[in-house]
């Protein structure tokens, strides 16, 4: 009986570390696409660091803006693998992460997650991309900075508003590189919220319109202060 006993935990033990383990050679796979990029596509590199083979079953994105693919569905114990990733960059500027579940028949790594680090260069910097006025505040003037980052200058060329309750216009303070947007509510008695319609004339399409936003909101706690 203690020999069966001795047997069973052993071969429990022996199965329990018998198991994959995919990896990326880095924890994080960094895609560095240029301003201009539409698409961008990253090879990257991952083994099976486990014990058994693994089955790849199925991968699905977190983000509809970023697919991946392995290059085979079984990696051995101690296999290297490649694997491809395509990244729609659209309007997407600064830093984002973004993953891709890879799910496998291996029940100690049912899930693999692979992160990604999406860096796209910010070419225009609005700041603060909103201006805000809380309900019943003075109706005064109010500013936004618009910086132009790439190496090329940028001009802009006209801002329209979706809003006819405000009073807006810009001007350029350092040639193609800086302007001053000032945004004025006729009032701010009921709430409001809008955009400013930049256009640009900027050679790369997807920055040839901006937005910066305007609203009047009530003010946190304005209701439990009442009378």
């Amino acid at each position: 009986m203690k020999i069966l006993l001795t047997c069973l935990c052993l071969s429990a033990l022996m199965l329990a570390s018998a198991c994959a383990e995919l990896v990326t050679e880095v924890p994080v796979i960094e895609l560095k696409p240029k301003p201009e990029d539409e698409n961008f596509q990253v090879t990257f590199a991952f083994q099976n660091k486990g014990t058994k083979p693994v089955k790849v079953l199925n991968i699905e994105s977190a983000c509809s803006c970023l697919s991946a693919s392995l290059d085979k569905a079984v990696y051995q114990p101690g296999e290297k693998g490649t694997g491809k990733a395509d990244f729609k960059v659209s309007t997407f500027s600064g830093r984002h992460e973004k993953s891709v579940h890879v799910q496998t028949d291996d029940p100690m790594q049912a899930e693999w997650v692979i992160t990604f680090a999406i860096d796209v260069p910010e070419i225009i910097e609005i700041e603060p991309k909103t201006l805000q006025w809380w309900l019943g505040d003075p109706a005064e003037t109010k500013t936004a900075r618009v910086t132009m980052m790439g190496a090329e200058p940028m001009k802009i060329i006209n801002i329209t508003s979706t809003r006819e309750q405000v009073e807006f216009s810009f001007k350029e303070i350092t040639p193609g590189k800086e302007y001053e947007i000032t945004v004025k509510p006729n009032s701010t008695g009921e709430v409001m919220l809008g955009a400013l319609k930049i256009e640009t004339d900027s050679k790369i399409a997807k920055y040839q319109r901006q937005l910066a936003f305007f609203s009047v909101y009530r003010k946190p706690g304005a209701e439990a202060t009442k009378p």
